[in-house]
């Protein structure tokens, strides 16, 4: 039986087209999924001019199962993310870092033909998440890939409740990153332009705030363990390294094209460590998504219709800097 549903895609001059898809029979442990939200990240702004489904935090209704799937069932409440398949043989997948894997398929780099921004999509079971009861479709959607995205980098740092954590940057990734080190048990720092979110910041569970803009110098209360870098483009590193405690970690999660140019006798003499890292392998993300049902950790949202003219509306929104601060997209009930 041939499954046909509706996906909402880039173009080459960055126009949103409406355009069908379609899958065969469900095979192996395949999954049609309805979708009922979808989070708006940045990183779909940057495939808007490519020909290809966007979306990738998506969430949404079991509607049927192949033959292999024995977890999920009809009616189940799921999500999923960035990376869709892995080898499931290498060091890295039998060492619960399938995100390394060097045959992963993640979003942009594999099934182009459907994504989150759509009426289903079909995922094999091993990569989609039961969505805890305590957590709505709605604001499980931006955890998928915003919430995987900033708890991997506190779980790769291995982070303690004891820890002094600085976030820079309160958008999409930060006001996320507040609630997790914040309940987490750790001191939280933010760090932003100018004044405007400090109170917002103070009520996610920030313990400081500092401005930073124009400023030549920082001065915290205490040095910092931890620096998570969740802006739009990579800060002025002089500032932050004199910050941080000797041995700290730094977690940029940027999205930035240009290169890393650190100051490198401060990262010698203090013994500092840059951690890369993507989204949450699929145990963390499990975790994840337990620990914030258990502390009530959600998004700070604006929705949209889950239709052309909210998709065009949600990414335009995002692309002005006027997002606060994740897009959700909602479909017709």
């Amino acid at each position: 039986m041939t499954i046909k549903f509706t996906v909402y895609k880039g173009s080459k001059d960055g126009s949103i087209q409406q355009a069908e898809t379609q899958r065969g029979d469900l095979t192996r442990d395949d999954v049609l999924v309805r979708i009922t939200h979808s989070g708006v990240c940045g990183t779909d702004i940057h495939y808007q001019t490519t020909d290809m489904a966007l979306g990738h935090e998506g969430t949404g209704v079991v509607e049927a199962t192949g033959p292999d799937a024995h977890i999920l069932k009809k009616g189940d409440r799921v999500g999923w993310g960035y990376e869709h398949d892995c080898c499931g043989h290498c060091k890295q997948c039998l060492t619960g870092w399938e995100t390394m894997c060097s045959e992963r398929k993640m979003y942009a780099g594999a099934d182009l033909d459907q994504g989150s921004f759509g009426t289903h999509a079909v995922w094999r079971e091993a990569f989609l998440f039961k969505i805890p009861e305590k957590l709505s479709n709605e604001d499980a959607a931006p955890l998928m890939c915003g919430g995987s995205t900033v708890f991997n980098a506190l779980h790769v740092a291995q982070v303690r409740p004891t820890a002094r954590v600085g976030i820079v940057g309160v958008g999409g990734l930060g006001h996320l990153a507040i609630q997790f080190a914040a309940k987490m048990g750790c001191q939280v720092v933010v760090f932003s332009g100018t004044e405007n979110k400090k109170e917002e910041a103070m009520k996610l569970g920030a313990t400081e705030f500092y401005a930073t803009k124009g400023a030549k110098e920082l001065k915290v209360q205490a040095p910092l363990d931890n620096l998570l870098v969740t802006t739009s483009s990579q800060p002025d590193w002089h500032l932050y390294l004199s910050v941080m405690a000797p041995g700290g970690v730094i977690s940029p999660l940027s999205v930035d094209a240009n290169d890393l140019q650190i100051p490198y006798m401060p990262l010698l003499a203090t013994g500092l460590r840059i951690q890369g890292g993507i989204v949450s392998s699929r145990q963390v993300h499990r975790d994840m998504l337990e620990f914030a049902a258990h502390h009530n950790i959600k998004p700070i949202k604006m929705t949209f219709p889950l239709e052309l003219s909210g998709v065009e509306q949600s990414l335009k929104t995002l692309a002005e800097g006027k997002m606060r601060y994740r897009g959700v997209l909602v479909a017709k009930a």
